[in-house]
Order: structure tokens, then C-alpha cells, then sequence
């Protein structure tokens, strides 16, 4: 007799093959996924904040968790990006997707523009994971060492080392590579989180908006395109204050 497996066993069974060959990439967890994502993923970089107005580097926990939320014009900026997504969704994806769901950095700023985003879609009725915007501290900023609260011109000098050396941590800075296996790591669990979300009734996949900052956004997109490190993240199409972008997983 033939078996019949359920689209959510055949789900789990590729999760559980995943974890186990993580451990051969310590970087790039995404590096030898032999299948596709399950759920489609986007990445949303925050809309203007009071720190990109004063042009100050701003990525310390303590403080960007609590100041340097969005200014009036990054608001609308959100606003918009969650009407334009929301938009989009109904014109072609609602038949073939459970909802949205949003998982976000709890820096200010960052949780700002999800729940502005969030917003926009509840207005237009459309299904919210957990019925709500998710915190998850593995999509803060990039911890800038002693350049915090300095000027962001010195946002450079950072990045013309990462080109040399993915795992530097000059003036103290958390190395690119760094960035891209939290995030890496993380894309994978929150894939399999959702998959298993899924039931025999109701099989549909999820559009996953991740709602992060300027930098770690581009070396996520390098863990997308496979590279074995972050080297060249500065290289890639750069996301502008509340752009979102969909992330596609190469090979």
C-alpha cells in the first residue's frame, strides 16, 4: 500500500534534515539548504528614525530600545510600506497564503514601523501570525562598539574593513559575520516555526515580513545569495528607510 504523507510531515521531516546539516556551515545557515524556503520572506528596514535626522549612530540595547523611535516623516513612511504591501497581497497572494506574519527588532524604531506596518494590514482585514507584531532581539542593529552615538559618517570605516575581514571586530563592532548567522539562523528556525503552524485543513504557507535595520538587512541578503560570508554586503542594492524587499533564496 502506498503511503500518503501530509504536506506539514513532509514540512517537518526537511526541517529536521536541515538541522542536522547546520553544523557543517557556521556562518551562513542558509549555505546548504538543498531545498527552498517554505514560507516567502521579506525584509523591511525601518522608516527614518530621530537618529538617522541627527545623523548619530545609534545601536546599543540600552539605549536604542528605549530613544531614537521614528520621526513624522518615517512614520508615514511605514504607514505607506504596510497600505502598499497590503495592497499588493490582496491583488495576488491571499488565496495562496494563511496571512502575515511579522517578526521584528525590539529596537525602537524598528518596532515602530512593525506595528505601523501591522497596522495597515488589519485595516484591509488580512490575517496577522499570533494575531500580532513578534519581537525577536536576533534582528537588533549591529552592535557598533565605541563609534555608538558618534556620527554615522564613521559607518564607512566599519565597512571598509568588513570588504577585508568578515569577522574583524575593529572599535569594538559585532563582525559582519556575526550578523549573518543570527539572522541565517534564525530565517531557518522561524521557517520551520511557521511550517509547523500548518495543519492538514489548513496547508497554506505564510508571507514573513522581518523588520530590522540598515545593516543587517544587507548581510541578510548575502546569507540569501549563499555566500560563505558577509564580505561584500555593502556591495548589494542598498534598502532605503521603510523599503521592503522580497528575499529570495538562490539555488
Amino acid at each position: 500500500m502506498v503511503k500518503q504523507f501530509s504536506l506539514i510531515s513532509i514540512c517537518l521531516t526537511v526541517a529536521l534534515v536541515l538541522a542536522e546539516t547546520q553544523a557543517m556551515s557556521t556562518v551562513n545557515h542558509l549555505l546548504h539548504r538543498s531545498s527552498p524556503l517554505s514560507n516567502s520572506f521579506y525584509a523591511l528596514r525601518h522608516g527614518q528614525s530621530l537618529a538617522n535626522v541627527a545623523k548619530i549612530i545609534s545601536s546599543d540595547p540600552a539605549i536604542s530600545t528605549v530613544e531614537h523611535g521614528l520621526s513624522d516623516v518615517g512614520k508615514e513612511q511605514a504607514k505607506l510600506a504596510g497600505e502598499t504591501f497590503a495592497s499588493d497581497y490582496l491583488k495576488s497572494a491571499s488565496q495562496h497564503y494563511q496571512g502575515v506574519a511579522i517578526f521584528t527588532s525590539d529596537f525602537r524604531r524598528a518596532r515602530e514601523t512593525a506595528s505601523l506596518f501591522a497596522d495597515e494590514l488589519r485595516k484591509k482585514e488580512i490575517i496577522l501570525y499570533n494575531e500580532d507584531v513578534v519581537l525577536e532581539t536576533r534582528l537588533r542593529e549591529r552592535f557598533f562598539g565605541e563609534l555608538n552615538g558618534g556620527p554615522d559618517t564613521r559607518y564607512q570605516d566599519v565597512w571598509d574593513i568588513d570588504v577585508k575581514d568578515p569577522n574583524h571586530n575593529e572599535f569594538g563592532v559585532e563582525s559582519a559575520n556575526s550578523v549573518l548567522e543570527r539572522t541565517t539562523n534564525l530565517i531557518n528556525e522561524l521557517d520551520a516555526m511557521l511550517c509547523h503552524s500548518m495543519s492538514d485543513d489548513n496547508p497554506l504557507m505564510w508571507k514573513c515580513v522581518v523588520v530590522a535595520h540598515g545593516d543587517v538587512l544587507q548581510i541578510l541578503q548575502t546569507g540569501f545569495l549563499k555566500d560563505k560570508d558577509a564580505s561584500r554586503h555593502r556591495s548589494l542594492n542598498h534598502l532605503e528607510t521603510a523599503t521592503i524587499r522580497e528575499l529570495r533564496l538562490d539555488g
